[in-house]
Formats: structure tokens, sequence, C-alpha cells
């Protein structure tokens, strides 16, 4: 089974596992630009020792280009995890992350991010340059 089958999609603001892309629309030909990742957006994600976003990957896919561009990836490391057991610490990340990038294509960008008990799951936004 290819492992596309195994990516939940959905849209963000109904389900809390999806990761959320902001950017601007359109872009500047090979000018930096923020692109906003966060998972739990509309509908919080726990963020506990026993259910938690561990991380996001970000790609970009250029228009008419066969292959995936990796980005960059955002791993959150301290879900509550302490001393005494599980959500005794006083460390819990968020699961947001900015990251700068430029394109001097279109095209698409893909955010997959992993739940520690529900797996994959991918959000996408077009992205235009002008």
């Amino acid at each position: 089974m290819p492992i596309a089958e195994h990516i939940g999609k959905a849209d963000w603001k109904t389900e809390k596992h999806v990761p959320v892309i902001e950017c601007p629309d359109k872009v500047q030909a090979d000018q930096p630009f923020d692109v906003k990742l966060s998972v739990g957006k509309e509908i919080p994600h726990p963020n506990t020792t026993a259910h938690h976003i561990r991380w996001i990957n970000l790609y970009f896919q250029p228009e008419g280009e066969k292959f995936l561009c990796h980005v960059g990836r955002v791993e959150f490391g301290a879900h509550g995890e302490g001393a005494q057991g599980v959500d005794t610490g006083s460390i819990y990340t968020n699961s947001t992350a900015t990251l700068s990038m430029k394109t001097k294509k279109a095209g698409t960008l893909h955010a997959v991010s992993l739940c520690n008990i529900h797996g994959l799951w991918e959000g996408e936004k077009k992205l235009t340059v002008g």
C-alpha cells in the first residue's frame, strides 16, 4: 500500500491533526518570505506526554517539476515529561514554527505532521509568484 494512503487529510478547521500553513498567497520571485506552520489552530491538539505532535516537515512542489523539495523540519521535544513521571515536567512545546524561504517558481507547499498516536497528517497551500 502506498504511503499516501496512510496520511490523513482533512480541513484543519474541523480536524486538530492537520498542519496549517500560513504565508502570503503571492510572493515576489527570489525574495524571502515567512511560512508559519502549526497544528491545532482551530481545534487545539493535546500536548501531553501520552498524546502530542512530534514534528512537522515542510515541502515545496514547484510547478512543472516532478520532485518535492524538502524545505525544513521542526521537532517538538518537550511534552511534560518529568522525573516524577508523565505530565509532571514544567516544559511543554507548542506545535508552531516559522520557516523562511524563497522561490523563483509558483507551486504548492505541503506540510506533514506526526501525531504520536494518530499518525501522519498533511496540509497544503498553493503559492503564486509575481
